[in-house]
């Protein structure tokens, strides 16, 4: 019956990406201007974030940018500010509640209200569950999941006054797919892709037509933690296309987006493979490089 329902999802899956498909290439989704617009980015210091603070800053938006690293934090201001960007940055550890409520207080009081909130930090642990250590769950739920709701508490109530703004969820594939070895991660990023669609839900309840969600859901990024990375969940994806995809996603208001952006049916297949496959050593490790069992990612 397992293999059943794989076969299931995987042909659901792959219909679902060719409808999609269709209904974007016969109805092109009208683009957004977000100059001037005050946005807020978590985890800006390296990576995705940055990548996405220099998309956001060559649309002259304004920049709140949020990291845990000072040194990298630095640096993308620097280059979002050759751009002609207004910055502002704060150090914030995404994992403490009480940085990012404190912060977000002074972010209100002396810069404006945010109209677009990019939660992207993120943190991962590669190892088998028994393997993982507490501390590093804590961190990844605290960061992946947590920190989202807790910025999104701090910013919402202004978005919903106006009934105007963008909520960006940066999740994962692994937020729809399952893989050995990383359990935790997994479930953090199942939770990241639950409070986008549950937060989603109550806003259309509420009325709320002009706040906008988006959820990201990439493959594996490279993104400079792993050296060497390769995969046999499908090819690993460069920072500048999931940060392109995931612009056009928020310029048209789309709900979700896949990167690549035909990974619906992509990721779909790799997993389905993964479960049937006959040998399962490969599964040891999602992806094979040379990587310290704990690395943030700003993704």
């Amino acid at each position: 019956m397992g293999a059943v329902r794989e076969l299931a999802l995987f042909l659901g899956t792959l219909l679902y990406a060719y409808a999609e498909a269709a209904v974007r290439l016969l109805l092109p989704a009208r683009r957004k201007a977000v100059g001037g617009e005050l946005v807020l980015l978590t985890g800006a210091g390296r990576g995705l974030g940055r990548a996405t603070a220099l998309e956001f800053a060559r649309r002259q938006s304004r920049l709140v940018l949020w990291d845990v690293d000072t040194h990298g934090l630095r640096e993308t201001a620097a280059e979002c500010e050759r751009l002609g960007a207004t910055v502002h940055t704060f150090v914030v550890d995404c994992s403490k509640r009480e940085e990012i409520y404190g912060a977000a207080e002074k972010v209100k009081k002396d810069i404006g209200d945010v109209s677009i909130l990019v939660n992207n930090a993120g943190v991962i642990t590669a190892a088998d569950l028994l393997s993982t250590q507490d501390h590093q769950i804590e961190k990844m739920f605290e960061v992946n999941i947590l920190a989202h709701i807790w910025t999104t508490r701090a910013f919402l109530p202004t978005m919903m006054d106006n009934n105007r703004g963008h909520i960006v969820t940066v999740a994962s594939a692994a937020g729809h797919f399952v893989t050995s070895f990383m359990v935790a991660y997994c479930s953090s990023k199942f939770a990241a892709v639950g409070f986008h669609k549950a937060l989603t839900e109550e806003l259309s309840t509420l009325g709320k037509d002009g706040i906008k969600t988006t959820c990201l859901c990439p493959v594996f990024i490279n993104t400079g933690f792993v050296k060497n990375p390769s995969t046999r969940l499908g090819r690993i994806l460069e920072v500048d296309e999931v940060v392109k995809e995931l612009m056009e996603g928020i310029l048209t208001n789309k709900k979700m987006v896949f990167v690549p952006s035909n990974q619906h049916n992509e990721i779909a297949s790799c997993f389905f493979l993964m479960k049937t496959a006959e040998n399962k050593k490969f599964l040891l490790s999602p992806v094979i490089g040379h990587y310290n069992p704990l690395f943030a990612e700003s993704c």
